[in-house]
């Protein structure tokens, strides 16, 4: 067998070799100065070594004027740091390659935007550099970003860009020290009764209103100097909600000159293809310094500000106010700590004395609520109750507060059985019928605590009584045949109809302290003769009907007198005393409560909330 030698490439030697490579060196320069891409090679100091006709004519020059030309200056690398400092590794052979987008400037005059390519070459230590011509992408680019960055219907900026321009303005303002205001503004929009358009006329009218809409608001922002100096941005942010930003504001009035313009140009009639129409909008105005200042918190404060003017009438622009938000934030705290409140006891009862204006003794007490916030301190029923009612946690913390005034009220008829006992009147929330069995929850609460039926009284305000039917008439009167006596709180400013009130099942009026207000004449002011009259019409009305008459406010001796010349059976308010802690009410049980306030502390204000 042959033994089989491995091949061994033959080199040729002498001057075909010479002339191969030099056959090459013609073939690569060939197709360099050919190649319809500009390219030119540099040398590690930066220097052009050699240039194509491609790449000098995009400097409206030719190649061999380029040679020892500085590189970086033909295609603008040194215009950023970034992209300076990488060029300078290419050169050294520390980084293998670099790219980045140069806007260079045509020899016809026109810019063009060009990608940047360095790479070296091997076996010489040179780089080389390339250019390509990127203008058709960067428009497409454009097109394709102006399309999805502003809405289709209005041609105006979307939400997307709105929020691209807000965030840039923001961040630009912070590192910028004195050239500018430092503050900023936002007219939040949404058009009024847009949708009843869309349901009645169709959404290509619609679209028209919406169209014409976006086009005042540019007109109103031009006519305001914005559109000169290009501080401002009309978007459209989704559906019949638009946005204003004003950069560089210079205060509220600004601002304010600019939603006064916008409604009233907004409240100008639409004629769109023979539909003429009448909308309105209602505007929310921030106006602050861009320090501490973000996107997502302006913004809440416009949304909130825009519910401020869709609440209080439409049709109208409001301000951004803090001490109101700051209500709003505190009353959303109470929402959502107020269910788990009534389990971690956090409320408690304070009781104030109903007292008989002939023998001035106790009759009963009324139970009402406080909220011992960790936060927030004690907390009367007006700023909690209607949250309740709101959320639905009115049922919960109403059968808390009567479980526990039962108690205590048989509490007191325990430890001093001697006495005649009081009774205790509890505030009851009409949502408390509809929502939970009021009935049966009181019966329960009764046989668990002991107390006798005709020693709880129950207080509906006199809207809610007087508009029973149905249900929560049949749970008054089965509650009230049980014993129980029910009472028509702040009698006298509601709906009045005393020919319904003869067929409810009824024991007490309390009269509204508006009422008891007019008889003050302590100090050597007059007494209003009418007052008198109104009041002892409606006692002698309220003893015809077989019932019980308790007046509110009372605050002076006066007053007293006069409500026990006419008749009126109870008192209540701080001559007698405010609402005070259980152990305080078992020292007046039995004695003549008297003729002034039990505590030294200031009164309190009445609430119209039940509960309170």
């Amino acid at each position: 067998m042959t033994e089989r030698h491995p091949a061994v490439p033959v080199v040729p030697s002498g001057p075909s070799v010479s002339h191969r490579a030099a056959s090459e060196l013609r073939d690569y320069r060939a197709a360099f100065n050919a190649a319809h891409l500009p390219m030119a090679v540099v040398d590690r100091e930066g220097y052009v070594v050699t240039a194509n006709q491609a790449f000098a004519g995009l400097l409206g020059s030719e190649p061999h004027l380029l040679v020892h030309r500085c590189a970086a200056d033909l295609v603008d690398l040194a215009a950023e740091a970034r992209t300076w400092a990488a060029y300078q590794e290419v050169l050294r052979g520390r980084q293998a390659r670099l790219r980045c987008t140069r806007r260079l400037k045509h020899p016809d005059g026109h810019s063009l935007w060009t990608e940047v390519t360095l790479g070296p070459v091997p076996g010489t230590g040179n780089v080389l550099l390339s250019v390509s011509d990127i203008s058709d992408r960067r428009d497409l680019q454009a097109r394709l970003r102006h399309l999805q960055m502003h809405d289709p219907v209005t041609r105006l900026p979307n939400r997307a860009l709105f929020f691209e321009r807000l965030s840039a303005a923001l961040e630009a303002s912070s590192y910028d020290h004195g050239g500018g205001t430092g503050r900023i503004g936002l007219c939040y929009l949404d058009l009024d009764g847009f949708k009843a358009v869309n349901d009645t006329l169709g959404h290509r009218v619609g679209d028209r209103l919406l169209t014409a809409v976006a086009s005042r608001l540019t007109q109103c922002a031009d006519q305001s100097g914005y559109g000169r100096t290009g501080g401002h941005l009309v978007a459209r942010l989704g559906g019949d909600e638009f946005a204003l930003l004003v950069e560089d504001s210079t205060g509220t009035e600004q601002l304010a000159d600019l939603a006064r313009s916008v409604l009233a140009a907004v409240q100008e009639p639409f004629d769109l293809a023979g539909q003429r129409l009448s909308v309105s909008a209602s505007i929310g105005v921030v106006e602050r310094a861009t320090d501490g200042t973000s996107a997502t918190g302006l913004m809440q404060a416009a949304d909130t500000t825009l519910y401020w003017a869709k609440a209080d009438g439409k049709a109208r622009w409001t301000l951004f106010d803090p001490e109101r938000n700051a209500h709003r934030m505190t009353r959303q705290a109470l929402s959502s700590t107020l269910r788990p409140a009534v389990e971690r006891g956090e409320f408690a009862l304070e009781y104030q004395p109903l007292v008989d204006l002939e023998s001035g003794a106790l009759r009963g007490v009324e139970a009402l609520v406080r909220w011992r916030h960790p936060q927030f301190g004690t907390l009367t029923p007006n700023r909690f109750i209607g949250i309740a009612e709101e959320d639905g946690s009115i049922v919960q913390l109403g059968q808390w507060v009567l479980r526990t005034a039962c108690r205590q009220a048989r509490r007191w008829q325990i430890e001093q059985p001697s006495d005649t006992p009081v009774f205790v009147s509890v505030n009851v929330a009409v949502r408390q019928v509809w929502d939970s069995d009021l009935v049966g929850d009181v019966a329960e609460i009764l046989a668990e605590t002991g107390l006798a039926p005709q020693l709880l009284q129950l207080e509906l305000t006199e809207s809610a009584v007087m508009g029973s039917a149905g249900r929560p008439l049949q749970a008054l009167q089965a509650l009230s045949d049980m014993g129980v006596r029910i009472a028509i709180d702040d009698f006298g400013t509601g709906y009045s109809n005393l020919a319904y009130l003869s067929r409810l099942p009824v024991s007490v009026l309390k009269l509204d302290g508006s009422f008891v207000r007019g008889f003050r004449y302590d100090e050597g002011a007059h007494p209003n003769p009418a007052d008198e009259t109104i009041v002892e019409a409606l006692v002698q009305l309220a003893h015809r009907l077989g019932l019980t008459v308790t007046a509110e406010c009372v605050e002076t001796a006066g007053q007293a007198a006069r409500l026990r010349r006419v008749g009126c059976d109870t008192g209540q308010g701080w001559l007698y005393s405010r609402a005070v802690a259980p152990d305080v009410i078992a020292r007046m049980i039995g004695r003549r409560v008297g003729a002034g306030p039990t505590t030294a502390s200031l009164p309190e204000e009445p609430a119209s909330h039940p509960l309170v």
